[in-house]
């Protein structure tokens, strides 16, 4: 007698399906870095991992055979007529969603990201070459950087912030997918629940997941609870922060306009390396190097090292000079 399965199949199935990839993604690294060393390793370890996860699932799900994990809870894939095993385009479909998707869009943030911050960069500082760099320009990165080249000011400034978003709301998505979860009992990943392939469970006892879904519905509720204080968290930090900003720009404007004439008189004064202008509010970092406050706090955003000689600290080791006059 068949039946759909529960929650606590599909977790322990997940949980013994990654306990196994995660051996396989070991063994190819090892591998790897036995054959060619670290250095190779550590630039391509990603993509092993990422090969490893294919070819754990195209010679099970793929194939037409059980995942380790699904063969251990006895369950298997149908789809979402429950009277058939799914097709193969929607089983190769499920490894893309699964693998191959999340790579891809991980890697294209990142590059776009990089890209983005590296153009800021050399508009501020044009004669400094970027300090950090990734170890090859493949041919995605090259065509993200024609595409950053193409755009106006306002395009990247938009960009950076279309980036950031995303960045912050996929792992968002993920837990607002696992407590969906939760309190319906399907679907545990999220690409399962687009290509519409859920699990049925036969032999033992049917009733052993009813009893406890009660307790997984209670554990959904207080995550999607849990989901939306933290959205509402970030969104009122976002707030708090653009309000700062925009106070400090006013105070900044405001106090520039005051000393105009008194910068006026003095004749040379030291000039901000980051923003290439005369530095306001002057702000020094633990190596003893001097930057405008806004610039440098911008630029720590980033990358917690002095610009000038790359010595790393903390963003709340930056000390702010008050009537520093020189």
């Amino acid at each position: 007698m068949a039946a759909a399965a529960g929650p606590a199949r599909l977790v322990r199935c997940g949980q013994k399906d990654e306990l196994y990839r995660a051996g396989l993604r070991s063994g190819a690294g090892t591998a790897l870095r036995g054959l060619a060393g670290a250095r190779p390793w550590l630039q391509w370890r990603r993509e092993v991992e990422l090969l490893s996860d294919v070819a754990y699932f195209v010679l099970t799900t793929l194939s037409g055979y059980q995942t380790l994990g699904e063969e251990y809870v006895n369950i298997i894939q149908v789809d979402p007529s429950r009277k058939k095993v799914p097709s193969f385009f929607r089983r190769a479909l499920f490894i893309s969603l699964h693998t191959v998707v999340p790579y891809c869009l991980e890697k294209a943030l990142l590059h776009l990201e990089h890209e983005l911050q590296m153009e800021a960069e050399e508009s501020r500082i044009p004669e400094n070459p970027p300090a950090l760099g990734f170890p090859s320009r493949t041919l995605i990165r090259s065509w993200i950087r024609k595409q950053v080249g193409k755009l106006t000011e306002q395009q990247k400034k938009t960009a950076s912030q279309v980036v950031y978003v995303l960045k912050q709301s996929i792992p968002l998505l993920h837990r607002l997918h696992l407590a969906v979860f939760y309190i319906q009992g399907t679907f545990y990943h999220l690409s399962k629940r687009i290509t519409g392939i859920s699990y049925l469970h036969f032999g033992g006892l049917q009733g052993e997941d009813q009893s406890i879904r009660s307790s997984y519905k209670f554990l959904g509720i207080i995550s999607l609870f849990h989901l939306l204080l933290t959205i509402g968290v970030q969104m009122y930090s976002f707030k708090q922060k653009q309000r700062a900003r925009q106070e400090w720009r006013l105070h900044r404007n405001l106090a520039h306009q005051k000393s105009t004439s008194k910068e006026a008189a003095a004749g040379r004064h030291s000039r901000c390396t980051l923003c290439l202008e005369e530095r306001r509010h002057s702000t020094a970092t633990p190596c003893g190097h001097l930057f405008c406050w806004e610039c440098i706090t911008a630029w720590c955003n980033t990358r917690a090292e002095c610009p000038l000689c790359r010595e790393k600290f903390h963003p709340q080791k930056l000390i702010y000079l008050r009537h520093y006059q020189t």
